[in-house]
């Protein structure tokens, strides 16, 4: 069975105050994209321990033994969600350290596969500790994290046209985040606000990822990336997703996208651009 395992992008993030933990509370809009890894996975009949095998373009960095896959499937052998070890190949088309939630993704995909349900409030809060808070994002295509612990499902979905660009820097989450140093208040989404496309892309042009500015200051070609992707005929805004250092532009439609990359390839030889829509 070969399983695509899809790259998530934040249309916005509101990092507000602290938790308890020592986690800063998230808000974020986002969805997923037509951009994938490649997982191929069957059960070891008569083995004792997992086989995990990482290739691709984007494999280099990652760790063979320790990921977010192997231990996914140790947890759900503690909770006893499943029996016995599984043999598992995954092409790295996401690349890593981006903002994309790549590895999240993987783990997000296996747990849903394995289990062959969507996954539940109840079983995602057994695996957010230990894998991440972005694999709740993974509930549905696209979403609002209201908090840390909940994410809503838009009621309306929209069809989106993007260009993804990754300037070939790795941004540590924990880094970004250690720099924060100024919080937003807390937002009161309501969807009723958005009955239309115009009205929902509204919304977001006005907002932000507040972790930007952050990212731009450690690496000034990332501003310089997201000015020369907003300067493209057709772009709505661009904007880092997640911690970065993955850009993204959202533009009128899949054309404007395609004539863009082109242009933007020219400028930045070195950069890796692509098309992305939502799913």
């Amino acid at each position: 069975m070969v399983l695509k395992s899809y790259a998530k992008i934040n249309l916005n993030l509101i990092v507000n105050k602290k938790l308890a933990n020592g986690l800063h509370n998230l808000q974020s809009v986002y969805c997923l994209v037509n951009k994938f890894d490649l997982i191929s996975i069957k059960k070891n009949k008569n083995s004792k321990k997992d086989k995990i095998l990482i290739d691709g373009t984007h494999s280099k960095n990652i760790s063979r033994s320790n990921n977010s896959v192997s231990k996914i499937l140790k947890l759900m052998r503690k909770y006893k969600l499943v029996s016995g070890y599984y043999s598992i190949k995954i092409i790295k088309k996401i690349p890593v350290y981006a903002g994309l939630a790549g590895g999240t993704s993987n783990a997000a995909t296996i747990l849903k596969f394995l289990l062959k349900k969507k996954l539940s409030k109840k079983i995602l809060d057994k695996f957010i500790d230990y894998i991440g808070s972005d694999l709740r994002l993974f509930s549905y295509n696209q979403g609002y994290l209201k908090n840390l612990n909940t994410v809503v499902k838009l009621r309306r979905k929209y069809k989106l046209f993007f260009i993804l660009a990754h300037p070939m820097i790795k941004c540590s989450t924990r880094k970004i985040f250690s720099k924060v140093k100024k919080h937003s208040k807390k937002e009161n989404f309501s969807q009723k606000n958005f009955n239309s496309l115009n009205k929902f892309i509204n919304y977001l042009a006005k907002s932000k990822n507040d972790l930007q500015s952050i990212v731009e200051k450690s690496h000034p070609i990332v501003k310089n990336l997201l000015l020369n992707i907003s300067d493209t005929d057709g772009c709505y805004f661009s904007r880092i997703t997640g911690s970065g250092s993955s850009c993204f532009g959202l533009f009128i439609n899949e054309h404007c996208a395609k004539v863009a990359v082109k242009k933007l390839r020219k400028k930045h030889p070195k950069f890796l651009f692509s098309i992305a829509k939502t799913i």
